[in-house]
């Protein structure tokens, strides 16, 4: 097994490819039924007649999407151990059934910590783009990671 990304792998500019995921109507229905019950994402009448131009996903169920993909094409190769929170998050295009998203990580900063010496903190922007390369889903967040030795 290869060896796990630490914090000092990560390097401002640096991107990762997070591979793909295709949304299924079923997929959407049943997310929103349990997580997100608003009309336009439950029923495809009601999607046509909203702002949404038809049944679409809930910006919740797409950021889980990506999220899996950020998980098992970064996450679960690395040492990371969590993030404090999402800084920026835009739900930017609508999210259909059908609809084949990619996303990519890109890493803005790094930053050692202090009161950590053990943990390293790297800044991410996380974004998803559709099969048109439309861009539907932008997110930002630091994520802590191992370091392979502590500062000295």
């Amino acid at each position: 097994m290869p060896d796990l990304l630490h914090f000092e792998d990560f390097a401002t500019g640096q991107s990762f490819d997070l591979g793909s995921i295709q949304v299924s109507k079923e997929d959407i229905i049943e997310f929103a039924s349990e997580f997100d019950p608003q009309d336009f994402h439950l029923d495809e009448d009601a999607g046509r007649n909203s702002m949404l131009g038809g049944l679409a996903a809930s910006g919740w169920h797409t950021a889980a999407l990506v999220m899996r993909l950020l998980a098992t094409g970064l996450l679960n190769k690395s040492t990371g151990r969590g993030s404090p929170g999402i800084s920026k998050l835009k739900w930017q295009r609508p999210v259909s059934p059908g609809d084949v998203l990619t996303a990519v990580a890109e890493v803005l900063e790094t930053k050692d910590l202090r009161t950590k010496p053990d943990l390293g903190l790297v800044f991410v922007r996380v974004t998803a783009t559709n099969q048109s390369g439309t861009q539907v889903i932008l997110w930002e967040n630091p994520i802590l990671f191992q370091k392979r030795q502590a500062d000295q």
